[in-house]
């Protein structure tokens, strides 16, 4: 199953149409391509899906999304965690 995860934007290359988003913890880098509205600041919360920043999110909605996925998470082993993040990447791969 493939979500979008609420992350929150820690660095803008505009130049290169990129953001650094923290995911859980998770630091990548996702597209801006398929906003239709562009980020306003660093610290904006997003939605990230396959890589791609699909848009923004208000930061009450995505906190109150980021403490539902904490209490999934904390039922998993680390290791496990770190890799449904990352995996979630990967969704396309697989046909969803």
């Amino acid at each position: 199953m493939c979500l979008s995860i609420p992350s929150k934007v820690v660095k803008l290359d505009l130049e290169r149409n990129v953001a650094i988003v923290d995911t859980i913890g998770v630091k990548r880098e996702a597209s801006l391509e398929l906003m239709e509205e562009g980020i306003e600041k660093i610290g904006d919360y997003v939605l990230l899906h396959i890589g791609f920043i699909m848009n923004n999110i208000d930061e009450d909605v995505a906190l109150e999304t980021l403490k539902l996925y904490d209490e999934i998470l904390e039922k998993l082993a680390e290791e496990d965690r770190r890799l449904m993040v990352i995996d979630d990447d990967n969704c396309e791969k697989r046909g969803a």
